[in-house]
């Protein structure tokens, strides 16, 4: 597919934003700067977006003059320069779930479905009389939580997901390997065995090895409801698959006209487009996390856990379709060359095509071929 590139841009100008692009003049990736559409390479600061976020001064040092490397638009979809990938390279990409009071709900709905989504509209329906509509306002950890966690005990409707919902811990999981994050433009998978599944539009922040959030971009964690309903323990297979996770299109980094409270206001709109004429369309309202984000990163690095390469963090989603597409009562689930777009005023577009895990292009160029890569343009 072929996105307008400068539709993916921010609407802010002042943004300052690094990502990174397939180069086919030097046969490789590359990190960019992106200045009204076009690109400067900035390979003589880093040449991974992993050791560039370790910069100090970051902001300081990309205010200079670096190569040209060309055209946004000449890196569209693949264009005659190279092709947009994900912004991160060496970084561990993580994923935290059950932060939004109407996605924790449909992960109950999954649960008690077993992976069946015409069972899911009954079970929405009792869980809604039990809990008067909603957890939202429920701070994790607190004394209301204990209160809501003993009355569903009591009904027999406590879930694991509510655990990791409303309870101290968050839940966070490695969501793909380093370097198999797919960018804007490219294809996302859905693994074929599925049959019940969505995309799940959410803030992906930027995190160094020192556990310091240095920018925030958007991401796509698709998921695959059929699978985790069966069973928890499926995660992995319902999460990691072949161009399953998607981040982009660049990061925003934190400076004078962004920071972490702009993050936290961030509205993100999801569109779904398919070539059945079905359409959907979302708003999710970051104000309505149930845990601060830089909450979230704690439980996530810290004196028991380490990440030297930095990481990237999905911090959830409140969106959970629910508009039915294939039946009554079956709720939504993805078909084959679906185009979602994923979109924040203040970060950008994420485009991508939906295809089965089988049919995109497989993923062969990890962190050994980055190592090859570099050493051969004498980069390390």
């Amino acid at each position: 597919m072929t996105p307008d590139l400068q539709d993916i841009l921010p609407k802010d100008a002042a943004a300052l934003l690094v990502g990174r692009v397939w180069s086919n003049a030097v046969g490789g990736p590359v990190p960019v700067l992106v200045k009204g559409g076009e690109l400067y390479d900035i390979t003589a600061l880093s040449p991974t977006l992993s050791g560039l976020l370790e910069l100090p001064d970051l902001v300081q040092r990309l205010a200079t003059n670096f190569p040209h490397l060309g055209a946004l638009s000449d890196f569209s979809g693949p264009g005659a320069a190279g092709q947009l990938l994900a912004p991160c390279d060496l970084q561990a990409v993580k994923a935290a779930g059950v932060t939004f009071a109407g996605s924790m709900i449909e992960r109950v709905i999954e649960e008690r479905a077993k992976g069946n989504p015409d069972k899911a509209d009954a079970i929405r329906k009792d869980l809604a009389d039990l809990l008067g509509g909603s957890l939202r306002g429920v701070v994790p950890g607190s004394a209301l939580a204990a209160e809501v966690k003993q009355k569903l005990q009591q009904a027999g409707m406590w879930s694991q997901y509510l655990e990791v919902g409303i309870g101290p811990d968050a839940e966070v999981f490695t969501k793909a390997q380093p370097m198999s994050a797919v960018g804007c433009g490219a294809d996302v998978g859905i693994h074929p065995i599925s049959h019940w599944n969505n995309p799940e539009p959410e803030v992906v922040l930027a995190v160094n090895s020192k556990g310091t959030i240095v920018g925030a971009t958007l991401g796509n964690d698709v998921n695959l409801r059929d699978v985790e309903g069966r069973s928890a323990l499926l995660l992995g297979k319902a999460k990691d698959n072949n161009g399953a996770a998607a981040i982009g299109p660049f990061i925003r980094l934190f400076d004078a006209t962004f920071s972490m409270a702009d993050v936290e206001r961030l509205t993100v709109s999801l569109k779904i487009s398919g070539d059945d004429g079905f359409e959907l369309s979302a708003i999710s309202d970051m104000g309505q996390i149930s845990r601060p984000p830089a909450q979230i990163v704690q439980q996530t690095i810290n004196r028991n856990h380490q990440y030297p390469d930095g990481f990237m963090l999905y911090l959830g989603t409140m969106f959970a379709p629910t508009k039915d597409r294939d039946g009554a009562g079956q709720g939504f689930t993805h078909h084959s060359g679906d185009i979602v777009e994923i979109a924040s005023p203040e970060l950008g577009r994420l485009i991508n095509r939906v295809m089965p895990c089988n049919e995109i292009p497989e993923w062969t160029f990890g962190t050994r071929s980055l190592m090859e890569n570099l050493a051969r343009r004498g980069l390390l």
